[in-house]
Formats: structure tokens, sequence, C-alpha cells
């Protein structure tokens, strides 16, 4: 028996109660994890919330966490009982133990522990894949990072900033702004205050920028299309506001001949060798300090309710870890 978050319908925080559920051991390729720190994101609330659906209620929320395996099913290879492990695309994570497909663990770095591995593997991939993959930044680029102070943007902004990017955040509070002054961003916008399209445009006189990563969604489209450079991209990887409605493709090509893409970590990681890259990656930068992870808070499993209510009214930056 172990103790998890249960979810038996959809709706608000209230919904999650902390139960003894039975763990079956680990099938083929699966490994049982013993958690020492979960990671908490905005796309957990999503399937508590029923914006996103389970395969099936009851369920365990969660994606991302770190621990030590206690055991493996039946021909998993590279991995060994004993050794840490972190995930960011696991299933079911809002629990004392897991079992988790091994193909959605790597190794954990010594020079990582594991209340920040938690803290970041969900958020610290989702900027790996943004910043390498979707949109290669580079050295002399402009960008725009919406939610600057969030989870993601507080790390993406730091790592483009190490890249070598000019970064521009939008934030919406004065206090975030700081945050974000004080993580990579070189010009900070309030979203909610100014023009953001219109400062952009002073800020890059008038050209705006190749790349717009949007994880705000309703609150934040069209607008952020006309901050585009022709020939641009719409990297639109969350809805923290609520989706963004549906808009005629004809749009783009008004703005700039535009692209749009609305990418996942999971279409990333579900390949091994990149998940193993892109892990690779980020705890090399973390590692070496070039970026650092905030940590918020942390808080016990029991309060999970709490700790959304927290997420869900924007009154965390950085990331919250709750511990088994």
């Amino acid at each position: 028996m172990t103790k998890a978050i249960r979810v038996h319908e959809y709706g608000g925080p209230e919904v999650m109660r902390l139960e003894e559920v039975t763990l079956p051991e680990p099938g083929p390729g699966q490994i049982r994890v013993r958690q020492t720190a979960i990671g908490v994101n905005f796309i957990d609330i999503y399937f508590r919330s029923g914006a996103y659906k389970a395969a099936a209620l009851p369920f365990t929320p969660g994606k991302e966490g770190a621990g030590v395996i206690v055991s493996l099913g039946e021909g998993v290879t590279g991995f060994r009982v004993g050794e840490r492990v972190a995930y960011g695309s696991a299933a079911n994570t809002y629990a004392e133990e897991v079992v988790i497909e091994a193909s959605a663990a790597v190794h954990l770095s010594e020079r990582v522990d594991d209340v920040t591995a938690a803290a970041m593997m969900l958020k610290g991939l989702t900027a790996e894949y943004l910043l390498h993959r979707t949109y290669k930044v580079k050295a002399g680029d402009t960008i725009l990072f919406h939610a600057a102070a969030g989870g993601v943007g507080l790390i993406a902004c730091q790592w483009a900033k190490h890249l070598g990017a000019t970064v521009i955040g939008t934030v919406g509070s004065t206090e975030k702004a700081e945050l974000a002054r004080a993580n990579g961003c070189d010009h900070v916008i309030l979203y909610r205050d100014e023009d953001f399209a219109a400062k952009v445009k002073e800020i890059t006189k008038g050209k705006g920028v190749p790349v717009v990563y949007d994880g705000v969604g309703k609150d934040t489209f069209p607008a952020s299309l006309d901050c585009i450079s022709p020939l641009g991209l719409f990297a639109s990887f969350g809805s923290a506001s609520g989706p963004i409605p549906p808009f005629d493709i004809a749009l783009l090509n008004t703005k700039g001949c535009l692209y749009a893409t609305r990418p996942s970590l999971f279409a990333y990681s579900s390949h091994r060798d990149v998940l193993d890259s892109m892990a690779a990656n980020l705890f090399s930068v973390v590692g070496n300090g070039a970026v650092k992870i905030p940590v918020h808070s942390q808080a016990p499993l029991a309060e999970a309710q709490q700790v959304h209510r927290d997420l869900a009214g924007r009154k965390t930056t950085g990331a919250t870890v709750m511990i088994p």
C-alpha cells in the first residue's frame, strides 16, 4: 500500500483526496520509484478540472518527480535498483511511490538534488525544447517570452540570456517584473497595464521578434501575432489564462506570413535519444550555474488542494514542490 492523491470527479482543488492505494508491481518496461520530491505544474490543473481528460476516473494527477528505483519490470535495461532518477512526462506522480514507464525516466545527475530535479524536469525540459528545437535561439536574437516570472519562464529567460539573446518578458505585476529582471529579462512589460505589442515594436525599433513563446493563451492572443516579424514563429505551449479561441488561418498571412505551432514535451520526449539529449543539456546548464532553478515553496503531499489554489491564483513564482 502507498498513499496517493486521487481524483474521483473533475472539478476544483477540493476533488483531490489523499487515499491509501494498492500499487502493482512494475510490468514490462516499467520501474517502481520511491519518490522523494514531486513537481507541480499547470497541466495537473488541466487534468484535475477536466480541461484535459484522464484515461479513466478515478486517477492520480502528476507528471513530474524524482526518487529512487525500488524495483524493475521485465525487460528494463539501463537502470538499476537504488539509482536516482527523475522524470517530467510520467503519470500519476502525486504519490509516495509510483510505477512509471522506464522510457520516461532519466538518470539524475550527481550535481542536481532531488528537490531541484522535481522542480525543473517538466519546466526545464519544456524550456529546452522551446529554445533548442521549436525555434533554435541564437546569439543576437531578440525574443518575447510571456509569463516570464512563471515556472517555465524563469528557466527559459535565464537560458535564452545564456545563449546570447536579448529577452523581452511579460509579467502580471511589479513584483514579478523584478523577478523577471533578475532572471535574464532585458526588458519587462506589464501585459495587463501596457500594450505589449506596441512596447515590443518600440524595443525592436519596429522590427518585431522572430519568435513569441506563449504559455498564457487567451489573454495574450491575438496581440502576440503583432509582435512577430514577417515569417516569424508563434509558439503556443500553454493556456494558463484559458485556451486560444479558434481563428481563421488566413490571419497568419495578414500578420506577416507567420508560422504557428502548438508543441508539447511529450512529442519530443517520446524518443529515448532525444529525451537523453534534452536532459543532458538541462543538467549541464543547471549544474554549471548558468541556469538557477527557483523553488517557490515546498509543501506536504497532503496539502495538494492548497498548492493547486495558489498555483491557479497566480500566487506563485518559480516552482512548487510537494514532499511525500
